[in-house]
């Protein structure tokens, strides 16, 4: 993803204000790591890590490998590494694309993973790639979180959507997003092809998971949301700031900060308040809190 690389990308705002994953996801994965017997947890690499919030999560493994194309996520994620009071010799971070892993070895890696990366991925090099560092057995698991809901006020979901997925350049991201990356998302990763297909016969075990509750009933089997969090509202408007669309809507539109009511993040954030201030009948100040849940889709695969 070229905007989280550019100079001017804050990635210090969105290292602190971005979601993290909760301990049952990690577990989940571990456990759809452990079906076969044998198992092993020796190597394990995290893919497009950015910051390195998922790679220090893969606790089981011996030895772990973050690996993101920017140079500033790689820089962030060694320095929140050495902040840390845990063993550093366990992890590392390496700058290079998802694409190409010629520093890994063949049939070297027990666990692959992506968290808000995969969507990006060129799945016709990633999935040879991924045939040849993972051992037998071996697995890899890649999921993205879709745009975030508020648990009690379904009613703002429209507002949600007509910012982010909206036509109007000068009141929306929506023109703004990445594409194709950002519709593969949307889509929770259903255009994301079974390893077998790019590498005949290289994968086992292909699965999608759905943790977004009530949100796409369209979804097969979808499951509860597991990706929780109580955020003030002064907080939820640093999150929207780590919006790549938005960076991108403000290299477009330089003068929308002009805007008396406030930069298009800003006009966002305050009609979704007023939205609560409406079926709350109070107001709602910044350091005021509220829940918020994002639908997450994940994508798993054993190596034949």
């Amino acid at each position: 993803m070229a905007t989280f690389g550019n100079s001017s990308f804050d990635t210090a705002i969105y290292a602190t204000f971005r979601p993290t994953y909760p301990r049952s996801l990690y577990d989940f994965i571990f456990r759809y790591h452990e079906r076969n017997n044998g198992a092993r947890w020796d190597r394990a690499v995290d893919l497009g890590c950015g910051t390195g919030q998922a790679t220090v999560e893969l606790t089981p493994f011996k030895r772990v490998t973050g690996i993101d194309p920017s140079s500033k996520m790689i820089e962030v994620a060694q320095s929140n590494l050495k902040n840390k009071s845990t063993s550093t010799g366990q992890y590392e971070y390496v700058q290079a694309s998802a694409e190409s892993l010629p520093f890994l070895e063949d049939s070297s890696v027990d666990l692959v993973i992506a968290a808000q990366a995969c969507h990006w991925f060129d799945w016709n090099k990633i999935w040879p790639e991924l045939a040849r560092v993972l051992r037998k057995n071996g697995s890899a698991a890649f999921w993205i979180y879709s745009e975030f809901r508020f648990t009690r006020y379904p009613s703002l979901t429209q507002k949600i959507n007509a910012y982010d997925q909206g036509i109007d350049p000068l009141n929306s991201v929506g023109p703004y997003w990445q594409q194709p990356g950002r519709s593969i998302l949307e889509n929770h990763l259903i255009e994301v092809p079974d390893g077998n297909e790019v590498v005949p016969g290289a994968f086992s075990d292909f699965e999608s998971v759905f943790f977004t509750g009530d949100h796409y009933p369209s979804l097969p089997s979808p499951r509860s949301v597991i990706m929780r969090k109580k955020m003030t509202w002064d907080d939820l408007l640093s999150y929207l700031n780590t919006w790549s669309s938005l960076h991108t809507f403000r290299q477009h539109n330089p003068t929308d900060g002009e805007n008396p009511d406030g930069d298009v993040a800003v006009r966002f954030w305050k009609d979704l308040k007023e939205g609560v201030e409406r079926e709350d009948g109070r107001a709602v100040e910044g350091h005021d809190e509220v829940d918020i849940e994002w639908p997450v889709a994940m994508i798993m695969a054993k190596r034949a």
